[in-house]
C-alpha cells in the first residue's frame, strides 16, 4: 500500500513541477496555555508568532496551527531531546506533547508552477499564504498542513491513508501542466 511513498526518486517531474516524498521527519503535536516562555527557552523555538508562523532552530521546526496548537517537525533522534526538555515544566505548565511521527508523511512540491498545482486540490488561495509561513487546509477532501517554503517549493503533510490519493492528484496535475506546455 505505501511503496509510492516510501520512493525516494521524484514521483513526477516536468518543467512545471516536481513531486517527491521528503525525508522522514520525527513531529508532536504540542497543546499548551499560559505562558510561552519556558516552553521557547527548552526547545530553541519561538512559539508567540501570530497562526500560520513557522520557527527554525537547528534541527527543529515549529508551526504554530493554533491559539494552543503547534506542530514540531525535528530529526527522529532529537524527539527524545524535546521530550525530555519539556518533560520538566509539566508540574508548573500543563500541556500535551504527542509523538504523531506515524500518523503522516511529507510531500514536496517544487517547481515554477508549483502554486498553480496545489490548485487542482485546494480552494484556499495559495498566492496568500507568505514565504516561510504554514496553514491548516484541505486538499481534495482531506486534512494537510500546506507550508510554503518558497515561491516556488512547498511542502503538504498528509495522513498516511490519504497519501496515495493526494500523490495521484499531484502526479496527474503535473502531468496536465506539463501537456499544456508541450
Amino acid at each position: 500500500m505505501n511503496a509510492p511513498i516510501l520512493a525516494e526518486v521524484p514521483l513526477a517531474h516536468s518543467a512545471a513541477a516536481t513531486i517527491r516524498r521528503a525525508a522522514p521527519r520525527a513531529r508532536a503535536s504540542l497543546r499548551l496555555r499560559g505562558d510561552l516562555a519556558p516552553f521557547e527557552a527548552a526547545l530553541g523555538l519561538t512559539l508567540s508568532g501570530r497562526l500560520g508562523s513557522r520557527a527554525d532552530a537547528g534541527p527543529r521546526e515549529g508551526l504554530r496551527l493554533g491559539p494552543d496548537e503547534w506542530m514540531l517537525h525535528t530529526t527522529p533522534d532529537d524527539l527524545a531531546t524535546v521530550t525530555s526538555a519539556l518533560a520538566p515544566l509539566y508540574a508548573d505548565h500543563p500541556h500535551s506533547l504527542v509523538d504523531v511521527s506515524g500518523r503522516e508523511v511529507t510531500v514536496v512540491i517544487e517547481g515554477p508552477r508549483a502554486a498553480e498545482l496545489l490548485t487542482i486540490g485546494c480552494a484556499r488561495d495559495i498566492d496568500a499564504i507568505p514565504d516561510g509561513a504554514a496553514r491548516r487546509t484541505v486538499f481534495d477532501g482531506a486534512a494537510v498542513i500546506l507550508w510554503r517554503d518558497s515561491a516556488t517549493r512547498f511542502r503538504i503533510d498528509v495522513w498516511n491513508s490519504f497519501a496515495p490519493h493526494l500523490l495521484d492528484l499531484l502526479v496527474i496535475g503535473t502531468r496536465e501542466l506539463a501537456a499544456e506546455t508541450s
